[in-house]
């Protein structure tokens, strides 16, 4: 079956997903980057992007100015929906790809995939989802990019709320404190899953 060893790690924008991720790997998981494959993607269909968006979203390199393009699409919800028809096959293809290798291991490992429940597009049983409350989201999100706050929440609106990924959740890692407890949440869902899998 596809996707029988994998767990998908996912939550909202600002909610610390790339420190689990990070966390994780340390704990022994492998992990399949979604964010790292899509941006790969846009790269390679950076010709496409500049037809339907214009050459001002490339970078000198020739790539995609994801910040640019970012702050574009957020702003049109149906130029969003575009980009998505664009590079949502070809992601899929890949991350189907990288699972497949994974699969051979028979062994739980990661996939971080930033939008799993929004998009429904891959059917993988078990979650965690690392949680933030929306106020810190809000916070942190200003923080680290300098949005404005109208901008940040445009971000934060544009995903399924953070409550409802708790949820839906297999596992919830709390990222509402520091990195000593995010760490320890860490460990006590590693543990929660290697027993799932036992």
């Amino acid at each position: 079956m596809a996707f029988e060893y994998a767990v998908v790690l996912t939550g909202g924008i600002a909610t610390g997903k790339s420190t689990v991720a990070s966390l994780m790997s340390l704990y022994g998981f492998r992990l399949i980057d979604a964010d790292r494959v899509a941006h790969e993607v846009l790269d390679r269909l950076a010709p496409q992007v500049a037809e339907h968006f214009g050459e001002g979203y490339l970078t000198p390199a020739g790539g995609v100015d994801r910040k640019a393009l970012g702050t574009r699409i957020f702003a049109h919800p149906e130029e969003r929906e575009a980009l998505e028809a664009l590079v949502h096959p070809p992601i899929r293809e890949e991350i189907g790809r990288l699972a497949e290798e994974q699969e051979r291991f028979g062994k739980p490992y990661l996939i971080d995939i930033p939008l799993f429940f929004e998009s429904g597009e891959y059917p993988v049983k078990r979650t965690i989802v690392v949680y933030a409350p929306r106020a810190l989201q809000l916070e942190r999100l200003m923080k680290r990019e300098g949005y404005s706050e109208e901008e940040a929440l445009r971000r934060i609106e544009a995903q399924m709320a953070i409550e409802e990924k708790r949820r839906r959740a297999t596992w919830v890692i709390d990222n509402s404190g520091d990195l000593a407890h995010l760490a320890a949440e860490c460990e006590r869902v590693k543990g929660e899953i290697l027993r799932d899998f036992a």
